[in-house]
């Protein structure tokens, strides 16, 4: 496939994963059982974060926690304390009880002292930035210490990773369409500023297209993905996230 082929191509794969029927089997399924922004962003946030392995039990946990919190997240956040966050024998790999007690106060103090989690992801000129910054801010909060096990749960771009979940998430809350897949509810960071949420399929796929010739998958690769991605769609460059994932996990690519 020449280059001249692949931007109409991936467009097409576009309109052919980018519709309700991916919301299925994906974790995004999580957030849109609610219509109130705080939980859809706090669903989405836990839903993310748990998101490696395989889907049908990422799903299965991340329902866990919704169903810890009646249903009612950004409630739950509200009013209960840290003592009451404790889920005795939740886990999902490595992410156990004492993770999830740790998130949880960690997200009330976002709601109640840093203005919620779409500022708390707005500071900055770039995502390398505003992800980092987030990630300092989540585990330096007043009221809870992080266990030094949960800092692995939220990914640092400093470090060079590909922070696949959080560009993920960020998917989520930022990009608007009309095809009822992504949010669009955050308006303090622009689509076209997002970042690939890079993992084995999506970095495969566009190696085998010949977007990419970094090997690893790390920020430098994200980094090399989305500014070709930006040559498609300089306004709206992870909509081919649907494309290169549906080529990858459903097609074999």
């Amino acid at each position: 496939m020449n280059k001249k082929e692949i931007k109409p191509f991936l467009d097409e794969k576009v309109e052919l994963y980018n519709r309700p029927d991916f919301i299925e089997e994906d974790p995004i399924q999580i957030p849109h059982k609610f219509s109130k922004k705080e939980d859809i962003e706090i669903a989405g946030f836990l839903a993310s974060t748990i998101a490696w392995g395989q889907r049908k039990t990422i799903l299965a946990n991340a329902t866990k926690m919704m169903e810890f919190m009646e249903w009612q997240p950004y409630q739950f956040l509200k009013e209960n304390e840290t003592n009451d966050f404790f889920y005795d024998g939740f886990v999902h790999r490595t992410f156990n009880s004492i993770d999830f007690q740790f998130f949880l106060g960690g997200l009330k103090e976002v709601y109640s002292k840093h203005g919620g989690l779409e500022k708390s992801f707005s500071h900055g000129k770039n995502n390398f930035e505003r992800i980092s910054n987030f990630q300092h801010l989540f585990f330096n909060l007043d009221s809870t210490a992080p266990p030094q096990k949960s800092r692995k749960h939220v990914s640092n771009p400093t470090k060079n990773s590909a922070c696949k979940r959080l560009n993920m998430y960020l998917r989520w809350m930022v990009r608007k369409d009309k095809k009822g897949v992504d949010f669009g509810i955050w308006k303090e960071i622009k689509m076209s500023d997002l970042m690939l949420p890079l993992d084995v399929h999506t970095g495969n796929t566009s190696r085998k297209l010949g977007l990419l010739k970094r090997k690893q998958n790390d920020w430098k690769t994200v980094t090399e993905i989305t500014d070709q991605l930006r040559k498609f769609n300089p306004e709206d460059p992870c909509k081919y996230d649907f494309a290169l994932f549906g080529l990858g996990v459903v097609e074999k690519f």
